[in-house]
């Protein structure tokens, strides 16, 4: 590795799977201290032992402004500042209109631009000058999709977050960018499927023939995009959002 982070302190909401298991495993590798967030307490050990050294592992429900207060009160006791926070978060279902409730609304709303705010609200203290917010968005944003609206709509979202805060943190000097993945082989996109790993490849199949690049895409692959927005080889990308969907929202 390259130590890109050497030293730095980052800060990985969702650190337990997928996108964000990945990114914290570069991470840590590329020498940061990585503060990984979780809801289950299995998951969470899971992760850590799976990342090895450089991992403070802290069980936190990002929607939940008080487990917020205790990872930042926990990260400035221990650390002191963020280098960078990959607010990476979230979920959601799939219901079409006709079917669409409040608790649908309120959970994906919830996860993915309540708790991004707060997420991000609640660490400003703590990041220093120079430092870079990122924030997972999704091509679904500005792609249509069926039973997928809310879901969707709570990525554009984040989107437009990302291009007002830069306004707002001009003074303090910090980045903020989006990283939005197209489908790729997570935990998340797999239980779309359910759990017949027959179905699972299906549906992988049939993702794969929408993708430019004809494939679905793997977590390390955007962790490594996540590294580059965390470095400081982006230290002039500000506001922006990159697509690491294989080409299938470009097309």
């Amino acid at each position: 590795m390259s130590d890109r982070l050497d030293g730095k302190i980052a800060v990985i909401t969702g650190g337990t799977s997928g996108i964000g298991l990945a990114t914290a495993k570069l991470f840590a590798a590329e020498g940061a201290h990585v503060y990984i967030t979780g809801r289950s307490l299995d998951t969470l050990q899971a992760a850590q032992a799976e990342i090895g050294g450089n991992v403070t592992a802290i069980q936190a429900d990002s929607s939940n402004v008080a487990d917020l207060d205790r990872l930042y009160e926990q990260v400035g006791r221990e650390a002191g500042r963020i280098d960078a926070l990959f607010a990476n978060a979230g979920g959601g279902g799939m219901l079409p209109l006709g079917q669409i409730t409040e608790e649908h609304i309120d959970d994906i709303f919830g996860r993915n631009v309540k708790a991004v705010i707060f997420t991000v609200q609640k660490a400003l203290p703590l990041l220093i000058k120079g430092s870079s917010i990122i924030l997972t968005g999704s091509s679904a944003s500005i792609e249509g999709a069926a039973a997928f609206s809310v879901y969707s709509a709570s990525k554009a979202a984040v989107r437009n977050l990302a291009r007002s805060w830069i306004l707002d943190l001009k003074e303090a000097g910090v980045r903020v960018n989006v990283l939005s993945p197209g489908p790729i082989k997570t935990p998340f996109l797999l239980g779309f499927a359910g759990e017949d790993p027959a179905h699972q490849q299906g549906m992988l199949d049939f993702l794969a023939t929408r993708i430019p690049l004809g494939r679905v895409g793997e977590p390390e692959e955007i962790a490594r995009a996540a590294l580059f927005l965390a470095s400081d080889d982006s230290s002039f990308v500000n506001g922006t959002e990159i697509f690491a969907d294989g080409g299938q929202a470009q097309v």
